[in-house]
């Protein structure tokens, strides 16, 4: 989207328009706080013994491995463009992000663990984010939040990008079960604002149950 020449450019992402169209007018989310606890709950009671195991396996290996930190924190783009901190099992060597600055990963990133190759494959990093969505900040199904500094780029050459702040952030989400780690940022909106348009408890369960079997089958290419 190109600026008008009578106006200039925006020049902070907090500047840029909401441009929302008339069908995410009304959004349908009522319902995210009981779901995501409810599934959190009965998952965590049904499986208990494999979360139990996951728990402790995974710090214990991180910790073996380099003696750093466990958790890793990083400031993300939550709904209505709010930073919040995502909290995940660290995958890379500590202050990674102070030798390349805040970057999307790429392939065969080298500043990624052993330990955190499998977690990543795996997307046991993702665990920790059960303490985000109880704490409000994020839901089970939704577009994934981005960097906070990347997604402040983004909104300034991409100010359609704020339609998909207009919901919580997702640890999956339609983006994830139909496109690729590195797709392109304008086919991620395309798919989160179709799961905007559409968002239902239903839908929210069917891409919670599909999501392992597409991340096992190397459905995609890479991850955050």
């Amino acid at each position: 989207m190109k600026p008008s020449a009578d106006k200039p450019a925006p020049t902070s992402y907090l500047e840029c328009p909401e441009p929302y169209p008339a069908d995410l007018s009304a959004l349908n989310d009522g319902y995210k706080r009981v779901f995501d606890l409810t599934i959190i709950l009965i998952g965590h009671i049904i499986l208990s013994p494999i979360f139990l195991l996951l728990w402790t396996l995974i710090p214990l290996a991180i910790k073996m491995e380099d003696g750093g930190e466990i958790f890793f924190h990083q400031p993300r783009m939550g709904k209505n463009r709010q930073k919040f901190l995502i909290i995940k099992f660290r995958t890379m060597v500590e202050d990674a992000e102070k030798i390349t600055g805040p970057i999307l990963s790429p392939r065969d990133d080298p500043r990624i663990t052993r330990v955190g190759r499998v977690l990543r494959w795996a997307h046991l990093d993702e665990l920790p984010q059960v303490f985000n969505i109880i704490k409000g900040e994020m839901s089970l199904v939704g577009p994934r939040p981005e960097h906070f500094e990347l997604e402040q780029k983004n909104l300034l050459k991409m100010p359609e990008l704020s339609q998909r702040l207009r919901v919580l952030p997702g640890i999956t989400g339609l983006a994830q079960t139909r496109g690729f780690y590195d797709s392109e940022v304008r086919d991620k909106v395309r798919y989160d604002n179709l799961y905007i348009k559409r968002m239902h408890p239903l839908l929210d369960l069917k891409l919670l149950l599909i999501s392992p079997f597409i991340i096992l089958s190397g459905g995609e290419r890479k991850k955050d």
